[in-house]
């Protein structure tokens, strides 16, 4: 009988309130559809639904679930395993033909994520070729299938062989299905946590730019001589909201009001155009949680809705080796109008395989992406990030907003055909507002030895000087000295950490008291500190530009602030800024009265990215993905998993260290301690808290100075007083603070 058969079942518990399969097969699909709706393929994901389970149809899995019921029954590479999802693979080949495969690879991947075609050890057409058993008891009502209607992008990708397109609609798939999946076995399996995902009413785009228009009336009212132009540039975002979707860019100076003017445009764009959410994307984690806070208090004004379910910050690095069901339900699916992440998250999760990283990707159709210093990308993976923008763009309804203080350096031009065509820039002339925004002049001091750096810094009561690494920063910071007005900000200080000497920082600089910062790069994008002096280490000029960006950032000054650039006595360690400070040195050779200008910028990345053609695609991501058109039995060669594995932004390979820093810290940790597994509340309050190590480091110390909780999936620091220092953060060596800096 058809109510034998059950999806999940639950320990200790009657038989009779196991979830039926037909049940979850039928809401999967429902929900997934939904999903799929935004980008046309409503069809296609409503059968991935009702067939990703066909293999629970099985005898052998109905007995299994009931040995071993509970959610580990759930596992599919669980001793005695019954593998369930290799079924529904093999029906959509055998009732869809040629398209069918792409369904398969979403349904045999539910659980293991997207599989490479072929590969040693698991691999897509292994699966397609396994012997399984027989789920012909499953109903004709889930076995059968409408005719699928081809949304006209897949039909021009398909005809134009376009593999990369296909793949990636694929991927798109896939995401709603795991999602809709996971949803609704968290609805059986956690109906507590479930029923915190209650819908916001509707018109909250409206709410939200209602509230961002009285935040900003407070500035609008200050004296800052540069609100003028921040009034312009934000007015030019209202205008061009009023467009269709597509590309467009910002082109503003540090300091022009691009973070909260970006948001009046994504806002008013949304609420044009229909769209279902924001992703404000930054490049950095440690700039992460500044931007996230100011959207809160933004959202703080609205009556009646916590700003925490209205702004989401995701740069969640808890991601444990081997994916479990109760990790996959912790994950973040981005189902939140405002979602600000990093860089690193966004497009790897764009490349990703696994089911938990994936989830989130449908929620990108109908989006606004805000990317903010846009040309912020890596050589080697600048063709990938392009083409995913684009997909993005033209197929899924999405826009990008590609923000930048220096130039949009991704714009396809002559010399540049790899880059991104019909951008639409919102500023009507960015040179002129380059000019009016100018607050600085930059002079190159050649090489500086620390001791030099420190001297500078001694002679001035407020100014800051920002370097390329940990070390170099703490050095710098010791051979400044400890006094009262100094200080040493870098990313070995948890986030609230860091807030609380940001806070201390901007009171010192406004109360004219003597204020001395060293610090690496986080200071630089996107946080609000105002200096007239800056030194900085020579990097890359977009970097240069952003350091720049904290020098008389307001324009209260009478004259230009002053921006020093120097080449550090630590450059044989900073290898890894070589190349984009090579380009910096020899534009600045050639444009030293303004090497800010757009012309020296323009020259800097024609350096750095435009004459690099051979590097755009160093680790040939876009090669997984082919097609053989002499093999209809399986003509769509993608590997997902290689491509997943490869496509890495950041290679360093870190762990998370959790801080029982303050109050809150202690009492997160004592929580941590008892929970049996993470879940999605713990996890967003955990990144306030949390540092990254180098792993070997974290292995070093595991049950020594750091003690591994959930399954070593993160550890906490178990004596803050003795590993943790105010002034530079986490350390494992108590006579040498700096001794985990690297």
């Amino acid at each position: 009988m058809l109510n034998d058969f059950y999806a999940h079942s639950l320990l200790n518990r009657p038989q009779s309130d196991w979830q039926r399969l037909e049940d979850h097969l039928n809401y999967t699909a429902e929900l997934a559809a939904e999903f799929a709706s935004a980008f046309g393929a409503a069809e296609w994901a409503f059968i991935a639904g009702k067939w990703h389970d066909l293999g629970k149809y099985s005898k052998e899995f109905q007995k299994y679930l009931r040995s071993q019921n509970g959610i580990d029954a759930h596992i599919e590479d669980a001793p005695g395993r019954v593998d369930h999802s290799t079924a529904g693979a093999h029906h959509a080949i055998e009732q869809i033909k040629m398209l069918g495969h792409l369904l398969a690879y979403c349904l045999a991947g539910h659980h293991s994520g997207l599989l490479d075609a072929r590969a040693i050890g698991s691999s897509q057409e292994d699966r397609l070729k396994k012997k399984i058993p027989s789920f012909l008891d499953a109903p004709d009502s889930i076995l059968k299938h409408n005719d699928l209607a081809i949304p006209a992008f897949l039909k021009q990708a398909l005809a134009s062989r376009n593999a990369f397109s296909i793949s990636f609609f694929v991927r798109m798939v896939f995401s709603c299905l795991v999602d809709a999946d996971f949803l609704d076995t968290e609805r059986f399996m956690q109906p507590d946590k479930s029923e915190l995902r209650t819908d916001l009413p509707k018109g909250v785009f409206r709410l939200m730019g209602k509230a961002l228009d009285e935040f900003l009336q407070s500035f609008i009212l200050s004296d800052a001589p540069v609100n003028g132009d921040r009034a312009e540039v934000r007015a030019a975002c209202l205008q061009n909201a009023e467009n269709p979707p597509g590309f467009f860019s910002l082109t503003v100076p540090t300091g022009g009001g691009k973070t909260l003017s970006s948001l009046a445009f994504a806002l008013r764009h949304a609420l044009t155009n229909d769209m279902q959410r924001i992703v404000y994307v930054v490049p950095f984690t440690t700039i992460i949680e500044q931007n996230a806070d100011e959207f809160r208090k933004v959202m703080n004004r609205i009556q009646g809705i916590s700003p925490d379910r209205l702004v989401i910050e995701h740069h969640s690095n808890f991601d444990p080796e081997k994916e479990t069901p109760f990790s996959r339900l912790a994950c973040e699916n981005w189902n939140a109008p405002l979602i600000v992440t990093t860089s690193v998250q966004f497009y790897e999760s764009l490349f990703a395989n696994r089911t938990s990283h994936c989830r989130k990707l449908h929620n990108l159709a109908r989006a606004v992406i805000i990317l903010d210093e846009a040309q912020i990308l890596p050589v080697d993976f600048l063709k990938p990030c392009l083409h995913v923008l684009k997909e993005l763009a033209e197929n899924y309804g999405s826009t990008v907003l590609l923000c930048t203080a220096t130039q949009p350096a991704i714009h396809k031009r002559p010399d540049f055909l790899a880059g991104i065509e019909n951008v639409r820039e919102i500023i009507p002339n960015p040179p002129a507002l380059y000019q009016r925004l100018k607050r600085v002049h930059v002079r190159d001091l050649g090489t500086q030895t620390d001791a030099d750096i420190s001297t500078h810094l001694k002679t001035e009561e407020q100014v800051l000087c920002v370097v390329n690494t940990r070390k170099h920063a703490s050095i710098l910071m010791k051979t400044l000295g400890k006094a009262e007005g100094h200080f040493h900000l870098s990313a070995l200080m948890c986030p609230e950490h860091r807030s609380q000497k940001l806070q201390a920082i901007r009171e010192r600089l406004v109360e004219g008291k003597t204020c001395r910062v060293v610090s690496t790069q986080l200071i630089e994008a996107g946080v609000d500190v105002d200096f007239p002096l800056v030194f900085r280490s020579m990097a890359g000029l977009d970097s240069i530009a952003q350091a720049a960006g904290r020098c008389n950032r307001n324009g209260r000054m009478p004259d230009l602030g002053r921006v020093f650039i120097f080449r550090s006595e630590h450059q044989a360690a900073e290898r890894f800024v070589s190349e984009t400070s090579n380009a910096a040195a020899q534009v600045l050779a050639l444009y030293g009265d303004d090497p800010l200008s757009l012309e020296s910028i323009e020259r800097y990345f024609r350096l750095y990215y435009w004459d690099q053609t051979q590097r755009w695609d160093e680790h040939g991501i876009l090669d997984r993905f082919k097609l053989d058109g002499s093999n209809p039995t399986f003509p769509f060669l993608f590997h997902f998993a290689a491509a997943a594995k490869d496509f890495r932004l950041i290679l360093e390979n870190t762990r998370p260290v959790v801080i029982p820093w303050n109050d809150k810290g202690e009492e997160l940790c004592d929580t941590l301690r008892k929970l049996p597994c993470l879940n999605r509340e713990i996890a967003r309050r955990l990144q306030r808290y949390t540092v990254q190590i180098r792993s070997r480091a974290w292995y070093e110390q595991s049950n020594k100075t750091i003690e591994p909780v959930l399954d070593g999936s993160l550890a906490i620091l178990i004596s803050p007083q003795l590993n943790y220092s105010d002034d530079y953060g986490l350390h494992f060596d108590v006579s040498n603070p700096d001794s985990l800096i690297a």
